[in-house]
């Protein structure tokens, strides 16, 4: 298939700098590390020449792909489907039975499989797919993937791909080092962080002081001085999350949360409401700090700050997109310090003296239990919707 294609395929006129970077140094035959910064388009810097590797006459798995959270492993996969290249596809990840996975894999007979490590390890575990076949390994947001409470699950799942040539590991943050387990043999670095893309020039930072330790009433008035424009809201505890998302609605204003004790029905849908912009404030803690494919995402809120720089960059990452603004608030208590590694000074964010009422979405999500057995299709809701 040729690029051509693809791009046709993706509504793509070329690819970027960084993308034909991964791609020509990827020709080279060497292992690839890619460092660029979120929403500069790393899925298909390395699902390209993932796609170019693949073999027809191969009938196993070609490609395993590693990715920290089950929205990044099912956005990869959705991007490869609407590459159309013919070749298989399926993502497996936590949440769901895993016989329902096993059962698709025999169905399907993919050439690439996408997943979380938790997953990917149970079902190399039991033989459930032929990993004598694999070539390419990636992992994505490698950083994440090779943290201290990942490592024994990778070093599982890379111990038991015995035949892998080429590894490509991306991230938006650069790791101060890579496991030995990793696998990399003669590698090539490329490092678009530095000087290429300055987000500092499109993100505006502001600090919000709240005179109560408890921010909840701060968060609240900054939400309705904001508008209805789409904001991340990033809490440090799942129980956080809980407790501003109770306290948003209870004060009448529509929120989705998101956090990882969730069951995947309830992530998906609270995901699909913020995208489609019938809820316009996502109350989420690190988890939706990376893979997730939200692109005009106007305002980050940093709720509680996080522990960590790397944490940082990747919450503000979902705003100022390419080459879109957005802004970044941080919410201080008095006597709350910045964090060392903020190093340039925010603005002071001032309130007005009338604080406006909780902006509505314009849209609204109708959920409809209901489909093809039982004889309803998408005319008769069309139809049913028109009447009303």
């Amino acid at each position: 298939m040729m690029l051509k294609d693809i791009l046709d395929n993706l509504n793509i006129e070329c690819l970027n700098e960084m993308q034909q970077s991964a791609l020509d140094a990827y020709q080279k035959g060497d292992d690839l590390i890619l460092l660029s910064p979120t929403g500069t388009g790393k899925t298909l810097a390395y699902l390209l020449p993932l796609t170019f590797s693949l073999r027809r006459d191969v009938s196993g798995v070609q490609a395993v792909v590693l990715a920290p959270s089950r929205e990044l492993a099912l956005q990869i996969e959705q991007v490869f489907r609407q590459m159309n290249t013919g070749f298989a596809v399926m993502s497996c990840y936590g949440g769901r039975p895993a016989m329902e996975e096993h059962r698709a894999m025999n169905a399907l007979h993919p050439s690439v499989i996408i997943g979380t490590p938790g997953r990917m390890n149970d079902h190399l575990a039991k033989e459930n797919f032929d990993a004598s076949s694999v070539r390419l390994l990636v992992i994505d947001e490698f950083d994440k993937c090779l943290e201290f409470g990942f490592q024994e699950e990778m070093a599982e799942v890379i111990g038991k791909l015995p035949g892998v040539k080429r590894r490509f590991l991306l991230s938006a943050t650069d790791a101060e080092e890579i496991p030995r387990f990793a696998g990399l043999n003669k590698t090539v670095k490329l490092n678009f962080l530095d000087g290429k893309d300055d987000l500092s020039e499109r993100l505006h930072l502001y600090k919000v002081i709240s005179p109560e330790k408890d921010k909840l009433e701060t968060l609240f008035r900054l939400l309705c001085c904001i508008g209805n424009r789409p904001t991340l809201v990033f809490c440090n505890h799942r129980e956080s999350v809980e407790r501003v998302g109770a306290y948003l609605r209870s004060k009448k204003m529509l929120c989705e949360i998101f956090h990882g004790g969730m069951e995947q029905e309830d992530r998906e849908r609270a995901l699909y409401k913020f995208r489609n912009g019938s809820c316009h404030v996502f109350v989420s803690t690190d988890l939706a700090a990376r893979g997730l494919d939200i692109p005009e995402i106007r305002n980050v809120i940093h709720y509680h700050m996080p522990v960590s720089e790397d944490g940082f960059v990747h919450r503000n990452g979902r705003t100022a997109r390419w080459d879109a603004i957005g802004n970044a608030y941080l919410i201080l208590h008095a006597e709350e310090l910045l964090p060392a590694y903020v190093t340039d000074e925010p603005d002071n964010f001032v309130f007005p003296e009338k604080i406006p009422v909780p902006p509505m979405p314009e849209y609204v999500t109708l959920y409809i239990g209901k489909g093809k057995k039982d004889k309803i299709n998408k005319i008769d809701i069309v139809g049913f919707l028109s009447k009303k």
